[in-house]
């Protein structure tokens, strides 16, 4: 017998779960499609040229990558920034300009297993390609927030911060661009894991402890940048409120393909990380289209949303699909039941039909009630002749004896 199980960092999603993810996703669709960002989909598997050594030395240990049959070098989508760059350069020509587009596929990487992290898990993306106006900066941080207002998140803070704010340590010539690197990797770490430790890092990749130090303070000191102050005044424009975005020169995001503005996005009262994060990329759809494509994104922690609003109490009480079951009284009411089941669709209403005509009617009762299914339309012989229904609610234990379909539509689409 073959042992039943998945692989260690992968899940499956059960019908409650799945239909909270549902949710979740239609939301964040429905936003993103109200400003004007439109669906892209790309393959799961790439060349491994295409994504190898976008990311960083440590995020290419990550990666899947494997030979495949035809003897190719591929590797598994590790985000969804690096194939929007390789489809921004490959399809420039076919593509509007400014092109936007959101995404929602799965990515993989090969993470140490533990709370919160898996090694498949589903990212959503909107991405801004073609324009390096501080207003679609400030765009893409009002369609996060909005996300979140729609998903009923109340108390969250958007965190922001300009990667220029680090290269202008390397201007001043006291560190070169692969120590800032460095530099910028551990610092992404400091809310995580403390300023002790991250000090501890910079020493270890080979950075004196007086410049570490010196870098920590130099940073914590930097004002805004002239870029940052003009999203900042456009963002109350957008419907932001000022008290829910904040700066934090120490903000680092530690991918290396930032160039200009980042931010994260953080819920109050949820301590297992920020929400949402991302910025501006100026440089990276370069690599593949021979000329400079400035863009600007964010990517949704999809799991740590629905973990969120599990633990916030945000998902509607009732989210089953199905709005009633047509139970079978008896192998002789099996065609009015069919008929029934027919109607209510044909009027735009998600029903199941009861699937096996010789079970009684209270097993079929407990099955509806298992699945969360509101309501049920019993068709017994006295309901039959006068072509008539029973509408039972199993939330209130009440019902409707005796009424007509049209009756029971009204009720079940009021």
């Amino acid at each position: 017998m073959i042992k039943a199980q998945t692989l260690k960092g992968f899940r499956d999603f059960l019908p409650g779960e799945a239909r909270k993810r549902q949710y979740v996703i239609n939301k964040l669709k429905a936003v993103f499609e109200s400003y004007g960002f439109e669906p892209l989909e790309t393959p799961a598997l790439e060349y491994e040229e295409v994504l190898l050594g976008k990311y960083g030395e440590e995020e290419d240990k990550l990666m899947y990558r494997f030979t495949d049959n035809g003897d190719r070098k591929v590797a598994l989508r590790y985000d969804q920034t690096v194939p929007l760059a390789r489809v921004a350069a490959q399809y420039q020509n076919q593509l509007p300009n400014p092109f936007k587009r959101y995404q929602i596929q799965p990515v993989w990487r090969a993470e140490n297993t533990q709370k919160g992290r898996f090694r498949e898990f589903l990212q959503c993306d909107i991405d801004t390609v073609g324009t390096a106006s501080p207003l679609s900066d400030a765009e893409i941080i009002a369609t996060a927030a909005k996300s979140l207002q729609e998903l009923g998140f109340k108390n969250f803070k958007i965190i922001i911060n300009d990667r220029n704010i680090f290269s202008n340590l390397i201007k001043q010539g006291v560190f070169s661009e692969e120590n800032m690197m460095t530099i910028i990797r551990a610092i992404d770490k400091l809310k995580k894991i403390g300023r002790e430790k991250v000090l501890n890092e910079m020493i270890e990749k080979g950075i004196s402890s007086e410049k570490a130090t010196y870098a920590i303070q130099t940073i914590e000191t930097m004002p805004p940048t002239e870029n940052l102050q003009k999203i900042f005044k456009i963002l109350p424009k957008l419907g932001i409120n000022e008290s829910q975005f904040e700066f934090s020169p120490t903000l680092a995001r530690g991918l290396d393909y930032y160039t200009g503005m980042i931010f994260e996005l953080e819920v109050e009262a949820y301590t297992a990380g920020s929400v949402a994060g991302g910025g501006r990329f100026d440089n990276l759809i370069g690599l593949f289209a021979g000329k400079s494509l400035p863009a600007v994104g964010v990517a949704f922690g999809f799991d740590r949303i629905v973990e969120a609003m599990t633990q916030l109490n945000l998902f509607p009480a009732d989210l089953a699909t199905t709005k009633v079951l047509v139970t079978i009284f008896s192998p002789e009411l099996e065609q009015k039941s069919i008929e029934i089941s027919s109607l209510l669709r044909s009027n735009n209403i998600n029903c199941e039909l009861w699937l096996d005509p010789e079970s009684k009617l209270d097993k079929q009762l407990k099955y509806a009630d298992q699945k969360g299914i509101p309501y049920v339309i019993i068709i017994g012989p006295e309901e039959a002749e006068g072509d008539k229904i029973t509408l039972k609610n199993l939330e209130t234990q009440t019902q409707d004896k005796l009424i007509t379909l049209d009756e029971a539509i009204q009720k079940l689409t009021s």
